[in-house]
């Protein structure tokens, strides 16, 4: 009987697909299990060689991304208007531009306590900004920060430079008649802060709160401060751009 049970299982085995499959199977792994020790000992199949190409793509991604942003330095000094530089850095760091504070301090000092008493950490000595080139220069007012602005003599080879290369600056409050109109770098029917003092500088100002004149753009102060920064945020990515960027701070 048992050897009966025996010789059915065998003609089970051998009637059932399955078994003839085994031996095939076992030659498709075995040849799997060579294949894949050969390739993980060469370097064409390793994870490494593959992950340079990904590193390679996302820097040059990177790189590509910071090509295409906008280059905009800002200005400050001991006494600069506060809410006027705050709402240049944001607002323009919301287009997508680059954005770097310099400090014009004589000593060479990052930290400007600004003229309400704030105090705020510039990302580097306005020496350094000379030489390099910049999408847009874009000066806060308040007194006497826009006098200091006004005294550093980095600033105004910078600024010339811009007016020479036909490339944007721009000045609101003080600093476009303290700065800008004692220097030569804009002309008649600029705006600035409405005070006798400061208007008396300028030739035929205005009192628009924003105005355009070719690569010059003015304002006239705090309360004007986020229609000018989007005003310069639109001359450097455009009109659409400008649209989604105020309609995102409520204006």
């Amino acid at each position: 009987l048992a050897k009966q049970q025996r010789h059915s299982s065998t003609y089970l085995l051998k009637r059932s697909p399955s078994f003839h499959f085994l031996p095939v199977l076992m030659m498709r792994t075995t040849a799997a299990l060579l294949f894949l020790r050969v390739a993980t000992s060469t370097t064409a199949f390793t994870p490494r060689s593959v992950y340079p190409l990904a590193t390679h793509y996302s820097s040059t991604t990177s790189s590509l991304s910071m090509t295409s942003a906008k280059r905009v330095l800002v200005p400050i000094a001991d006494d600069s208007e506060e809410i006027e530089t705050t709402c240049i850095t944001d607002t323009l760091v919301r287009f997508g531009a680059k954005v770097v504070v310099a400090s014009v301090k004589p000593d060479g000092d990052l930290v400007c306590k600004m003229s309400r008493g704030v105090k705020m950490v510039a990302d580097i000595p306005i020496e350094e900004a000379v030489g390099q080139s910049w999408d847009l220069v874009a000066l806060p007012g308040g007194m006497p920060g826009a006098e200091h602005l006004r005294d550093s003599h980095a600033l105004i080879s910078i600024l010339e430079k811009q007016k020479a290369e036909g490339k944007l600056y721009g000045a609101i409050c003080a600093s476009p008649a303290v700065v800008l109109a004692t220097k030569g770098l804009v002309g008649g029917g600029a705006t600035c802060f409405p005070a006798d003092g400061l208007r008396s500088k300028m030739s035929s100002p205005v009192d628009d709160d924003v105005v355009v004149q070719g690569n010059v753009v003015t304002s006239k102060g705090p309360g004007t401060a986020l229609a000018f920064a989007v005003k310069l945020g639109e001359l450097l990515y455009g009109e659409e751009k400008a649209k989604s960027v105020a309609g995102a701070l409520l204006l």
